[in-house]
């Protein structure tokens, strides 16, 4: 039997690491007049499991891509492992916005889902999963595709190795993707919608190995979600956002079963 890849996967542990693997500090985030985050105060804890939910253009999808630079705060700080993802200090001492190998390292740490698989067509499978690791981390491409082969056997398609994604159904290529975002070996993963853009029948097989790596590995989460039974499952804290503001957070029982915010009830009423 393979070994566990979800036991490699478990970041090692800082003497004194922060408590706060991500921390929001009045993020402002707009797009001219249309302002999407509005002085967010946002923390995550290190091996914590925490959904965001809400409506559409609320922010959620937002936060994901500060975190991964591709978008950029109008105000505010960010900050992963307790070092500025928005800005650096300078080696005499001033302050700036960071540059691309700043905010690269600091990317090492967060593997991301995105809602489309976005995988490369004319590579195969475990090409898909090792490229990164090789050419980002240095691995060693032997060591990267024993790691690429017990992580297709975590999500089920061992037997997928040499395909190409076209050859693959949505959700086998979305659990590729999660394949290839547990390669890097981050301390958080980031799950954008992940199913939405699957056939109803695909969903339960994704939320299936999501459930297996949160209750097996103690990686961080954070995921932006509109599957409630999903973030019921696998949450610790479950984060309610409209108008670019959390407007109401705490563990899953007392958001699905007894919110205190009207606009809480409002939206869970619509959707369960």
């Amino acid at each position: 039997m393979a070994t566990d890849p979800l036991q490699k996967q478990k970041p090692k542990r800082k003497h004194l690491a922060p408590a706060h693997l991500v921390a929001f500090d009045q993020v402002v985030k707009r797009y001219g007049d249309h302002v999407v985050l509005d002085h967010l105060d946002l923390t995550v804890e290190r091996g914590r499991h925490v959904t965001l939910i809400g409506p559409s253009g609320s922010g959620k999808t937002t936060i994901l891509r500060l975190l991964m630079t591709l978008e950029q705060v109008n105000e505010g700080t960010i900050l992963v492992d307790g070092v500025p993802l928005t800005h650096m200090t300078t080696a005499n001492g001033r302050v700036r916005p960071a540059d691309e190998k700043h905010r690269r390292e600091i990317r090492k740490k967060i593997g991301m889902v995105f809602q489309q698989f976005n995988l490369f067509p004319n590579m195969s499978v475990l090409r898909n999963i090792t490229e990164a690791p090789v050419s980002v981390l240095g691995m060693d491409r032997d060591e990267a595709e024993e790691r690429a082969r017990e992580l297709l056997d975590l999500v089920g398609l061992r037997d997928k190795a040499d395909a190409h994604p076209t050859r693959l159904s949505g959700g086998q290529q979305q659990r590729v993707a999660i394949a290839r975002a547990l390669a890097m070996r981050p301390e958080i993963l980031l799950l954008d919608e992940v199913t939405s853009a699957l056939d109803p029948e695909l969903v339960a097989g994704v939320l299936d190995v999501l459930r297996d790596i949160a209750r097996s590995t103690d990686i961080t989460l954070l995921c932006v979600t509109h599957e409630m039974s999903f973030a019921r499952d696998i949450s610790e804290r479950v984060m309610m956002f409209d108008s670019g503001r959390v407007i109401e957070s705490g563990p899953p029982e007392q958001i699905f079963g007894a919110p205190e915010q009207e606009r809480t009830r409002e939206f869970l009423s619509a959707v369960l």
